[in-house]
């Protein structure tokens, strides 16, 4: 469809749906914006320019309302804020804050760099799960051809013969006759569909948020990996803002905001307090029980940064230490999955093989019969 006959209505639907855009769209936009700014190219012929490379999409239709509401004289970061699932607040804020600096296209290139450091780190970590995710398949895979296939044909053979049959047998017999029973599988399927209604809407409250988010900050392995994952994303995005004159308050806003584990998020409006009680961040963290889930050597590195002047600078050295730490957690957290994973699967799969050899010892006696 060609974009001059997108009417009003069109805009105003994609604003509605909220649709989000792709990590790597949205990189590529910025990469593209910072340069053409800083080569001269005006803001919305720039924008034009890039939605006209992109195929038809809502994120090309996105571009375009933007590029309208900057000629119609509204500022570019009020034009983004249109749109909070593309443009989150860290990216408003910043491009707010560029244009009272004048500095637009060394704003975007620190964005369009942060923005490239969280994607590679959200691969790293959905790398870190491909691995335990494969090996549940081979064993969901692996399980279901001995029960469905192997496990009816050996017990055909020995019923056929009159034999009796091992507990062991009989027990994983009678389970994948159950497994084959559609009345039975509609029964299973819709308790768990309910089980999963019922802990879907109890994860949403209040108590249940708090138990599950507690777990992801205390599971052994897990905890390590994840942590180091959300203070990574919360150092990266404090040294990115304050090291381009956003002020620290609204710097720990957007952290807030883009912290969904109750636990933090506690962590920062507390300290988000402190702050405006006159506390340093520092000391913000340690009185709002911060020791818990921040290395206790980035608080002192903190610490440093605001008797030297240098927070920017310490936040970003923060980042990278933090960036570093989730390297080495996504390799412990899967050097330990490994041999669970294997052991799992040996001992479902050497059940079902023991109760398929058990009566093959005795194969003999009953042709024999």
């Amino acid at each position: 469809m060609d974009l001059a006959i997108i009417n009003n209505e069109k805009y105003i639907e994609t604003r509605n749906l909220k649709i989000k855009a792709r990590g790597s769209e949205l990189i590529l936009f910025t990469t593209q914006l910072s340069v053409m700014i800083e080569s001269g190219v005006v803001l919305s012929d720039a924008l034009e320019a890039i939605s006209e490379q992109l195929k038809p999409s809502p994120f090309k239709i996105i571009l375009c309302d933007i590029s309208d509401k900057i000629h119609s004289g509204q500022s570019f970061s009020v034009a983004l804020s249109v749109y909070p699932k593309v443009f989150n607040s860290m990216f408003v804020s910043m491009v707010r804050a560029s244009e009272a600096s004048g500095k637009m296209s060394e704003m975007l290139d620190v964005l369009s760099r942060y923005l490239t450091s969280e994607a590679e780190t959200r691969k790293q970590v959905q790398g870190a799960m491909i691995y335990p995710l494969i090996m549940v398949m081979m064993a969901i895979a692996a399980t279901g051809t001995l029960m469905f296939f192997v496990l009816p044909r050996f017990t055909k053979i020995y019923e056929s013969r009159g034999a009796a049959l091992p507990a062991l047998t009989r027990v994983l017999v009678k389970f994948s006759s159950l497994l084959g029973d559609l009345e039975f599988m509609t029964m299973a399927m819709s308790s768990i569909f309910f089980a999963g209604v019922v802990i879907n809407f109890w994860s949403k409250t209040n108590s249940g948020r708090k138990t599950i988010d507690y777990a992801m900050i205390s599971l052994p392995a897990f905890s390590t990996m994840y942590i180091d994952s959300v203070m990574t994303r919360s150092m990266r995005i404090m040294a990115t803002m304050v090291n381009t004159g956003v002020s620290l308050l609204d710097a720990i806003d957007v952290i807030k905001s883009s912290s969904t584990n109750y636990y933090f998020q506690r962590l920062w409006n507390q300290a988000d307090k402190k702050i405006r009680d006159g506390y340093q961040l520092s000391d913000s963290i340690i009185h709002s029980g911060g020791r818990e889930l921040v290395v206790p050597g980035i608080i002192q590195m903190i610490r440093a940064g605001e008797k030297s002047g240098k927070m920017g600078f310490v936040c970003d050295k923060a980042s990278t230490f933090y960036e570093r730490k989730l390297g080495n957690s996504i390799k412990t957290a899967t050097a330990l999955i490994e041999p669970i994973m294997i052991t799992v699967m040996g001992i479902i799969i050497g059940t079902i093989a023991i109760a398929l050899l058990l009566p093959v010892f005795r194969i003999s006696t009953i042709i024999a019969h």
